[in-house]
């Protein structure tokens, strides 16, 4: 009896360190998991960060002080440069008359992205950009005559042309320069500008 006893109680010990490993084992693999899940998520997410938008422009701004006289700006609309020390509200601001770009770029400065657009650009094109910008912070929308594109998004030295607001570039855009690495003034104001 003393015997079965003994058995029995060294079997419980052994299923009991067995199920204490089995359960640290897990632990230990299910949280190691997690970590590299986390660490891959996080570096694609960087890869996609740093990759540009197809399509897109990038213009080298070497200048940025401010002026109060005009501005040549080597792209149409500027993506950057030189600006007037007054900025546009680009807080999702709707414009219906061209702005001047050089308030315009003191935007971008602060990580605005501009949405402008032609008579190419359909009406219904045109109303759904409005929408997006006025549940975007950080962007305003213009109209602009003197661009290539019916559409042009710009942000600091960054450009990208489409025809149409259904373009998925557009919202990849948006989601990249909105605020992104490019901008010289990260959470500078974008109210307590020029009005609409």
């Amino acid at each position: 009896m003393r015997r079965a006893e003994a058995a029995r109680e060294r079997r419980s010990r052994i299923i009991t360190w067995t199920l204490s490993g089995a359960i640290v084992a897990g632990v230990i693999g299910g949280s190691w998991w997690f970590v590299q899940d986390a660490q891959n998520k996080k570096e694609a997410k960087q890869a996609a960060a740093a990759a540009p938008v197809k399509g897109e422009k990038t213009f080298k701004v070497p200048e940025r002080n401010h002026v109060t006289t005009p501005v040549d700006y080597k792209m149409s609309p500027a993506a950057g440069g030189n600006h007037n020390p007054a900025w546009m509200n680009c807080n999702g601001d709707v414009y219906a008359k061209q702005v001047n770009e050089t308030n315009a770029v003191h935007s971008l400065e602060h990580g605005a992205v501009w949405v402008t657009y032609t008579d190419k650009a359909t009406e219904k094109d045109v109303n759904t950009l409005k929408e997006r910008v006025k549940a975007t912070p950080y962007t305003m929308i213009s109209p602009f005559a003197e661009q290539s594109s019916a559409v042009a998004l710009s942000a600091w030295g960054k450009q990208l042309n489409v025809d149409s607001a259904s373009d998925p570039r557009v919202q990849k855009f948006l989601d990249k320069y909105v605020q992104g690495r490019q901008t010289p003034e990260p959470g500078a104001a974008c109210t307590g500008g020029l009005p609409a």
